[in-house]
């Protein structure tokens, strides 16, 4: 059982003694769903901290009714409302949170799948449960990289380029991905690769991204910065649904993180910025241990 899960249990049974008697505390609550379980009514989620209840941990949660996980996905963001008694707790009113925009510029930003459309046809975007077809990119080394070299290990990937100034996008998805990699080094490379694909490739050559790894002190064997030929990234991309259109020399653009299982399956696909480094190392946990 994961670690942070037995010490959440440990948390939530000590809650349940200290509440009144005949008490209902009820609690708002939201974080990434690691799991979800309709036939036992349950959802494992990552969650934010609980403010006056507890800290920021994963828990596993009962539902009342079944078709409140309706719709529910490992690596939805989700809102709901903790009810707490003295014999019991449960979930209620389980609402996934939808990432509007990452952009300061909404109108913009919300032009960005009708734009991209229009440029490339119909959407390729894989489904949660599809196979990733194989694609061929050049990493920071200049080495070829094939995504089908990857197989039998769990495959972290997510979206950047490097002349991104804002902090909280591009920037915190690098920050993301050093995190992983400090909670899972003794795992990488022989259970769990990172990339990270830019989807500016004609300034982000192999030379700049090897520079950009090394702020983040990436394993340049088992974090691999990508780039390539535009109509290569921009397949990749259309792959997990990112989009993203020249504006005044930088970009708008839809920000994705991708984790794939050693079968080469898409188990979830986050987007936005709003989940924690925590939380999608959780999620990736979930996975290494399930599958090891």
């Amino acid at each position: 059982m994961h670690r942070r899960l037995v010490a959440t249990v440990s948390v939530l049974l000590a809650g349940l003694l200290s509440t009144p008697a005949l008490a209902q505390q009820r609690y708002s609550v939201k974080g990434l769903v690691l799991s979800v379980d309709p036939s036992h009514k349950t959802m494992v989620v990552s969650c934010d901290e609980i403010r006056g209840y507890m800290d920021a941990m994963v828990m596993p949660f009962k539902v009342l009714d079944a078709r409140s996980l309706n719709g529910l996905t490992r690596g939805a963001m989700v809102d709901f409302n903790l009810v707490v008694t003295k014999d019991e707790s449960h979930a209620e009113d389980v609402k996934i949170r939808s990432y509007a925009s990452a952009e300061r510029e909404p109108a913009k930003a919300g032009r960005l799948s009708v734009l991209q459309q229009a440029l490339h046809g119909k959407s390729s975007q894989l489904g949660l449960g599809q196979s990733v077809p194989d694609f061929s990119l050049v990493d920071q080394k200049n080495h070829s990289v094939h995504f089908g070299q990857f197989a039998g290990k769990v495959v972290a990937l997510n979206f950047v380029y490097t002349r991104c100034a804002l902090p909280d996008y591009c920037f915190r998805l690098s920050n993301n991905f050093g995190v992983l990699q400090k909670r899972y080094k003794d795992r990488l490379g022989r259970d769990l690769v990172l990339l990270t694909v830019t989807f500016d490739p004609v300034h982000d050559q192999p030379e700049l991204l090897s520079t950009y790894a090394q702020t983040w002190k990436a394993d340049p064997d088992n974090w691999l910065f990508l780039t390539g030929r535009p109509q290569d990234v921009q397949r990749v991309c259309d792959l997990f649904g990112v989009n993203f259109v020249p504006d005044e020399g930088l970009f708008i653009h839809s920000l994705h993180t991708a984790v794939i299982d050693r079968d080469g399956k898409l188990i979830a696909n986050l987007e936005g910025n709003e989940f924690t480094a925590e939380q999608l190392g959780d999620l990736v946990g979930t996975e290494l241990d399930r599958s090891k």
